[in-house]
């Protein structure tokens, strides 16, 4: 399905009020330090513990649905209503649960059903019959293979959740105090299977499927997806003017108005130096797509879509100690669409690829997986961190927060993850993607447009303005600034630090540096990337 728009339509808005003259003021994404306001032209600067969070965690993203209570839709020809809500927290976030009700038939009345956020796609359930013999919860794991019901299902998480808010027409009382486990179950008939002792015995049963919000012809819909951000503008303490302090270098400002000298070397000073610390990283890399960034790609079988980018993260393999793997590094870009829910696109060594999370699980054996009638070989598999994170995630993503990967290649592109934490095992599929793609679809140009072309054959830059030389400089410059941040050790620091990057005498070192194999960078890992939520799939 094409939207009816030729421009990319942003799928999200971040806002906040001007203290001066309570006009809305659109901040550019989750991750921008300030905004000016339209109308008075203050500017707002995020308050202090926002702007100290960036580069180590993500903004959560905890109500991206754009459902509320009245929506009505069709599902397999038969009308439905929503007419009530659950809202659960979990250690890394939130989720919400949807109950809804079939119109009643000739003889038979209405039918409770459950649509639920999972991993950012929706799952529409049913509840079951008690079980004739209840399985004990406690013991079980991410990936273990389990028998409920007669069936065998492998189990893609183990939570420990609480209920935090509930409305609307529910189907029993809810209970707001204490906490449950609730386990998450696939299988490779595409279903989802959750078990929770929320009530106690006998435990809580439901089987569903995923759903698209799209094939479900809803009808009263939120309009948009608006996240309140908390903002301060900074007055003169002598005459009240607004100011404007955005470097971080910035020590004291002079009141345009009353010429006096502010000193801001403290509080908000402070805020802005650390935000433009862990913002940029060394040397001031920043994402090649701006986060906020709304682009048009086809990830799936909707076909083109207005995908923004909310959120951004870099990771690198870590090689077992003693190991002569080399190390590599991605990056991934998490995309937000209102009904469609997130993919990753992601930005790694040998090309470009984007990944959305799968219901079931594929059928694995060896070192082969099948899916959906497709065999898929294993290429890599590795341990995992994430070394930067900015904007916003739907869970809480962590620096340093570490996962299991493997990854597969299928025919025609295809590509395969698998991811597993502590808690949680995640399936992704997707496929390769061509970087001149991403490039048109967020309208990219310059020296950003140039790095995103790692996979383009060596004359694919001729007559475009910069020489495949420029290119490869800028590739070896974003590698090696993100193998700092995975903890490589720069034995040109000094050099750096004393003449600049652009110095001869800084590429001299780094020339020795790399005749004496003082750092490498291969692809023994990481080669499309994937993700994990680091926390639970839900119901």
């Amino acid at each position: 399905m094409t939207e009816p728009s030729s421009t990319p339509r942003p799928q999200r808005a971040w806002r906040a009020l001007c203290p001066h003259c309570g006009a809305p003021v659109e901040f550019a994404s989750a991750a921008s330090a300030s905004a000016v306001c339209s109308f008075c032209r203050s500017t707002l600067v995020r308050e202090g513990e926002a702007l100290r969070r960036i580069g180590l965690s993500a903004e959560l993203f905890d109500d991206h649905s754009p459902l509320q209570l009245g929506v009505t839709g069709r599902h397999q020809g038969v009308g439905f209503t929503l007419v009530g809500r659950l809202q659960y927290r979990y250690p890394e976030g939130t989720w919400n649960e949807w109950h809804l009700l079939f119109d009643a038939g000739a003889d038979a009345p209405p039918r409770p059903a459950w649509l639920s956020e999972d991993n950012g796609a929706y799952v529409l359930s049913f509840d079951q019959p008690p079980l004739a013999e209840p399985p004990a919860l406690d013991g079980w794991f991410a990936g273990q293979r389990v028998l409920v019901d007669g069936r065998a299902w492998s189990v893609a998480s183990v939570q420990t959740a609480s209920l935090i808010a509930a409305q609307g027409e529910l189907p029993r009382p809810p209970k707001l105090q204490g906490s449950f486990t609730v386990v998450d179950l696939r299988n490779e008939r595409g279903e989802v299977g959750t078990l929770d002792d929320a009530d106690g015995t006998p435990l809580q049963w439901a089987i569903g499927r995923s759903v698209a919000l799209a094939e479900l012809a809803l009808q009263g819909l939120k309009e948009g997806s608006e996240k309140t951000v908390e903002g301060r503008s900074f007055a003169c303490p002598s005459c009240g003017a607004a100011m404007a302090p955005t470097l971080a270098s910035t020590q004291s400002l002079t009141c345009a108005q009353c010429h006096a000298v502010v000193d801001i070397s403290q509080g908000l000073g402070a805020d802005l130096a650390c935000y433009a610390q862990a913002n940029s990283g060394v040397g001031g890399l920043e994402p090649q797509i701006p986060l906020g960034r709304t682009g048009r790609l086809a990830l799936g079988a909707e076909g083109p879509l207005d995908w923004q980018v909310v959120g951004y993260q870099e990771r690198c393999d870590l090689p077992a100690r003693g190991s002569d793997d080399e190390q590599t590094f991605w990056r991934e870009y998490l995309l937000c669409h209102r009904t469609a829910g997130f993919a990753f696109l992601v930005d790694a060594e040998d090309g470009w690829s984007w990944v959305r999370p799968l219901t079931g699980v594929p059928t694995v054996r060896g070192e082969q997986a099948m899916l959906e009638g497709r065999v898929f070989r294993q290429r890599w598999r590795y341990d995992a961190k994430v070394t930067w994170v900015q904007g916003e995630f739907y869970w809480r993503v962590q620096r340093d927060e570490r996962a299991t990967v493997t990854d597969y290649d299928g025919p025609g592109g295809a590509v395969l993850s698998r991811e597993e934490t502590g808690r949680e095992v995640v399936w992704s599929l997707g496929r390769t993607l061509d970087a001149a793609t991403v490039q048109t679809a967020f309208g990219l140009s310059g020296p950003a447009a140039a790095a995103l072309r790692r996979d383009a054959t060596p004359l694919a830059g001729k007559g475009g303005g910069l020489s495949q030389g420029v290119v490869i400089l800028v590739v070896v410059i974003v590698v090696m600034l993100l193998m700092s941040r995975c903890g490589s050790e720069d034995a040109c620091s000094d050099e750096r630090a004393t003449f600049g990057e652009a110095s001869t005498e800084y590429q001299q070192c780094l020339a020795r540096q790399q005749r004496s194999g003082g750092f490498h960078v291969g692809t023994g890992g990481g080669s499309f990337g994937g993700f994990s939520t680091g926390g639970g799939g839900h119901k």
